[in-house]
């Protein structure tokens, strides 16, 4: 995680914000010492995971999904059913 020192901070603020914001936190030091962590409000918090496919499993998708309504729309656009 990127520090910063206050002087920095002061001075690119915005900039800064709006990078936390995108989900870049940043720390601001005094004298090389940390104090406070920036972070976007929709950040997870300590201990909670974002996980990728966390409905894996509980939900199903028809092998023909992709085919679905093939007749329907071929009516809708004046062609053949077969």
């Amino acid at each position: 995680m990127r520090a910063v020192n206050i002087h920095e901070a002061k001075t690119h603020l915005s900039r800064l914000v709006d990078e936390a914001a995108r989900g870049e936190p940043f720390v601001i030091a005094k004298a090389g010492k940390p104090l406070v962590k920036v972070v976007a409000l929709n950040a997870p918090s300590p201990g909670e995971v974002r996980r990728l496919g966390f409905l894996s499993g509980s939900i199903a998708v028809p092998d023909d999904f992709d085919r679905m309504g093939d007749v329907e729309i071929s009516h809708l656009f004046g062609k053949d059913d077969g």
